[in-house]
């Protein structure tokens, strides 16, 4: 990456003026981890960013680095008190699903303040998430450009706001679970009606009866800029058919792999938790580790960690599970469960190195929840993945990885998603060790180095300030 304080020149050899935006990720840590990713690169290159959130989750984020923090202003503002939702509660991570309507409007009650706040910053830009609809109004009202940036790649987009003139209101179940049949190009991907179902079913409140609902298509349509985490050799026929959905421009920002993410490395490296784990995995042969992780946000059922326990035990596999949920002691793992394997695995119930643990030499493959940041991280270092996904985007970045050949899914039951130790261990095996499983293994090597090159995601970066600067020309204009 470019030193700090640089700032680009244009065709003609003119230093330009930094740029300014503002960022409003929503109330979710998985959301805000990947708009601040942004920030620090935007930061980086000399530019400047306004960063909008609550105060309790920006708190919760990780320190800005002291070279950046002339670069960086962090901008709390306080949520409405609204009714049914929790005190205290201001992220995904504070309430069930079922209570994501109530945070919802939370986030809506921002609106004066946030207006108030680009009036006074006048920014060049802003970045909205996909539950702002209301902010494009509001910034165009003030001539300000504004570019939504999803952090999910454009298949994500195909299924949650499928053009109207195609579903020929057929929104049945089987319709909308795909495969899309309208595109301009073949492709096998596709919900199933339990996930789509279990989907609708979570975000009830059983209280009031609310749902929490957003108008995708009204926040992918009002932008100036449509930016996405994702890049062109991962789906440009994709990125391609939502330019031409929305008639906006679509920019990849590339992939944003840890190469290009502001790391103290050497206070990593003394952490006494990561020398512990470490020593542990310097013991293990080389590529023959399973490391297990679902992310922070993701709870499983006592009966899915029950059978993934069992399944992780029969597969004879050496393995590195992060479980930090157990910490809350709602969930418990089957008796004997670390005593029968703690010659070869380890449960590691507090937060997790993660990216130290994938680049050791010990990890063979990993089982993943297929979170887009997850997936990233984890073919970042060339590693095949089982997966077992959750939620619908989770389900489509699955779908597409076993399309790629570099990940296979765990079978579950078509009826009401549930699955077998037997299946885990089987599945798992295939994937790390067993001869058939080796093309996985070998094309997720291949995957990786498209993941991790550092030459290919700068230039994504180079493109992406360039289409700042271009578009905010047109949108002023």
């Amino acid at each position: 990456m470019d030193s700090v304080g640089v700032v680009s020149c244009n065709g003609n050899g003119k230093i330009e003026k930094p740029l300014h935006v503002a960022m409003l990720p929503w109330l979710a840590m998985g959301h805000i981890y990947p708009y601040f990713e942004v920030a620090k690169i935007l930061a980086q290159k000399g530019h400047f960013v306004t960063f909008i959130n609550s105060p309790r989750n920006i708190d919760r984020m990780p320190k800005t680095p002291k070279s950046l923090e002339p670069f960086i202003e962090l901008v709390r503002l306080p949520l409405p008190r609204i009714e049914h939702l929790p005190e205290g509660a201001e992220s995904t991570m504070d309430v069930p699903g079922t209570k994501n309507c109530f945070l919802k409007k939370a986030y809506e009650g921002l609106q004066d303040a946030v207006t108030e706040l680009l009036k006074t910053s006048k920014p060049d830009w802003v970045f909205y998430d996909f539950a702002a609809a209301w902010l494009p109004p509001v910034a165009k009202s003030l001539n300000i450009p504004c570019a939504h940036y999803n952090i999910t790649p454009a298949w994500n987009k195909v299924f949650f706001d499928p053009p109207k003139d195609q579903m020929n209101s057929d929104y049945s179940v089987e319709r909308i679970c795909g495969p899309p049949t309208w595109l301009p190009f073949q492709t096998t991907i596709r919900l199933r009606p339990y996930e789509f179902i279990r989907a609708w079913m979570g975000i009830k409140d059983e209280e009031t009866g609310e749902r929490a609902s957003f108008d995708l298509s009204k926040a992918y349509s009002s932008c100036d800029l449509f930016l996405l985490r994702t890049s062109r050799e991962l789906e440009g026929e994709w990125l391609d058919y939502l330019a031409g959905n929305y008639k906006v421009p679509v920019v990849p920002v590339g992939l944003l792999p840890p190469s290009m993410q502001m790391r103290d490395v050497e206070e990593e490296d003394k952490n006494p938790d990561w020398v512990k784990i470490k020593d542990w995995l310097d013991s293990q042969e080389a590529s023959t580790v399973v490391y297990i992780g679902f992310g922070s946000e993701l709870k499983l059922s006592q009966q899915d960690l029950t059978e993934l326990a069992h399944g992780i035990e029969l597969s004879g596999l050496p393995f590195f599970w992060a479980l930090k949920n157990l910490e809350e002691g709602l969930l418990q793992l089957p008796e004997g469960f670390e005593e029968r394997t703690k010659d070869r695995g380890i449960v590691w119930k507090i937060w997790a190195p993660q990216l130290k643990i994938l680049a050791h030499g010990a990890i063979g493959g990993c089982m993943s929840h297929c979170g887009s940041g997850s997936v990233i991280e984890k073919l970042h270092f060339g590693h095949v993945l089982v997966t077992l996904p959750y939620l619908l985007d989770q389900a489509l970045f699955s779908r597409v990885l076993e399309e790629k050949k570099v990940a296979i899914e765990v079978p579950r039951s078509e009826q009401d998603g549930s699955f077998t130790r037997d299946s885990v261990a089987k599945t798992l095996r295939f994937a790390i060790v067993d001869e058939e499983g080796s093309t996985l293994r070998e094309n997720a090597k291949e995957m990786g180095k498209v993941f991790s090159s550092e030459e290919l995601h700068n230039q994504y970066v180079e493109d992406f300030i360039a289409a700042l600067r271009k578009y905010r020309i047109h949108s002023s204009s």
